[in-house]
């Protein structure tokens, strides 16, 4: 059994990207979900995003996921004298009437075990190695179980996912009534994710909700019809909102950026709406002086917008991802280095129209870097690649997904780099056997994904053996890889996942 370590550790049972769906509820919270953030390294398996969608409903309804060195939960149930099903429903909000939760005294077995079964020394530890998804089933079991998981250090990195549908209970004569979610509170969430939801809706969760006024910190607003009018609102009243997503929501206008947007917000993610332009950049740039983090993803925003930044952005603000920002060229990236100088995350991802230029000038001043993404820059070669390995001597990960003008001489470039530890190059499809050896010398790798390049041999990848420190390797779509390589590996890799 390995050790449980703070409120932040991960059960190897969750899912690749972190999310946890909880099980059917009969109070109209069955859909709701819970997200875990994790690492970008981890993400990047994933489709890009700023943050995680829901997980599929194949796994909505399994409670017998694998625990490590545990009974599953329900064994555990079932010492406790309750069954658990997998429809369980989650004790999020409040408890039915009806239901029936058994005391310690009604517990079978002798004394000891009854006792030892209700231990919160001993819940408090075990409890630790479970997943999200695992622990509102377990919460059905009994009132100490619920009393010791509903410490709010169980659920820190956790964000409940809600959708318009689930925020109302239907009454017998037709009428909507808004939920409760105290229990919400009682496990101290401090971030939600609201799924198309309206300014009403909005509205109602700020009166509903006892921590909305101060205690929750970040907000996510997913495919959602709030107005500028109901932006201004939620901003006002939820005065610790530190954080804020806007994803799909196409009814704001710039104007409520302007009359809405206060310094406190630290990062602001912005992506598919429709409003967004150069506008909108201003009033972030002017607005948001502590401003850390800024992820955008717009259509129609132009270099223009990326020369609205100023000397206080410049002090604070250390990551930027301008995810398909088409319109933006080397121009653009000529305001950003300027302006941004103390960047160390940067992503250009879909960025077509920046070119080996562009990258020189990210070079020469962003030279903090610890993170790169090109993805989806057809336009960048070779070339780039020499100037990020003479000038980004701290970059850790290189994201090069479908740069296709990538040959195998850009990867001797990048062999130089002693501090890179996250590589990935898929569907780069010239990349080449000769091209696989320069990388054997990068002792500091940790992850490389090689997934969908299509001149990669078995002969070629089975030499990567020698990168003994790889944790990851991702060969999906690869025509090289073949079971024997893959059975190759877990001898001769045995610490490295290899995924398929």
């Amino acid at each position: 059994m390995s050790n449980p370590r703070n409120g932040d550790t991960k059960p190897p049972c969750l899912p690749r990207n972190g999310l946890v769906k909880i099980p059917t509820q009969p109070n109209g919270l069955g859909s709701a979900s819970i997200t875990k953030g994790t690492p970008a390294v981890k993400n990047r398996l994933c489709q890009p995003s700023s943050m995680p969608a829901i997980l599929s409903p194949a796994l909505a309804h399994r409670s017998d996921l694998p625990i490590p060195s545990l009974a599953s939960p329900l064994s555990l149930a079932a010492l406790a004298g309750v069954s658990s099903p997998p429809g369980a429903s989650l004790v999020g909000l409040n408890t039915s009437e009806g239901s029936e939760q058994p005391s310690p005294e009604r517990l079978p077995g002798s004394p000891s075990e009854r006792q030892l079964a209700v231990d919160e020394k001993i819940l408090n530890r075990l409890f630790w190695y479970f997943s999200a998804c695992e622990k509102c089933v377990l919460a059905q079991v009994c009132k100490a179980w619920r009393r010791v998981l509903y410490q709010p250090k169980f659920w820190v990195g956790l964000t409940p996912v809600l959708h318009t549908k689930e925020l109302y209970n239907i009454l017998p004569g037709g009428e909507k009534e808004f939920v409760s979610l105290q229990g919400f509170a009682v496990r101290g969430f401090d971030g939600f994710c609201l799924v198309g939801v309206s300014d009403l809706d909005i509205c109602e969760f700020i009166d509903n909700y006892p921590l909305s006024k101060k205690g929750v910190k970040s907000m996510s607003l997913k495919r959602s019809t709030i107005t500028d009018a109901g932006l201004e609102v939620m901003l006002e009243q939820m005065q610790g909102v530190v954080r804020l997503e806007l994803s799909g929501c196409n009814d704001f206008t710039e104007a409520g950026l302007w009359s809405s947007l206060n310094a406190r917000i630290t990062a602001l993610s912005v992506s598919d709406c429709i409003n967004v332009a150069d506008d909108a950049i201003a009033a972030i740039s002017q607005l948001l002086p502590n401003l850390t983090e800024l992820n955008l993803q717009a259509y129609h925003v132009t270099d223009t917008a990326l020369a609205y930044f100023t000397a206080k952005q410049g002090y604070t603000t250390h990551t930027l991802r301008l995810n398909s920002c088409w319109e933006i060229t080397n121009h653009g990236v000529v305001n950003m280095v300027h302006s941004l100088p103390n960047l160390s995350v940067l992503s250009l991802s879909g960025c077509s129209k920046v070119t080996d230029d562009g990258v020189e000038l990210v070079a020469e001043n962003l030279r903090k870097l610890r993170s790169l993404d090109l993805s989806w820059c057809p336009r960048i070669t070779d070339m780039a690649l020499e100037y990020i390995a003479c000038d980004l001597h701290k970059l850790e990960e290189l994201v090069l997904d479908r740069c296709v003008r990538i040959t195998d001489t850009g990867l001797s470039y990048l062999s130089t780099m002693s501090s890179l530890r996250s590589l990935y190059l898929r569907w780069c499809c010239q990349v080449q056997d000769f091209g696989l050896k320069h990388l054997l010398s990068m002792g500091s790798l940790r992850l490389l994904s090689l997934a969908g390049c299509p001149l990669l041999t078995t002969t070629g990848l089975s030499g990567l053996v020698q990168l003994q420190e790889l944790e990851e390797l991702e060969l999906t779509n690869c025509p090289g890889a073949t079971p024997e390589l893959f059975k190759y590996f877990s001898q001769h890799l045995p610490c490295c996942m290899v995924i398929e």
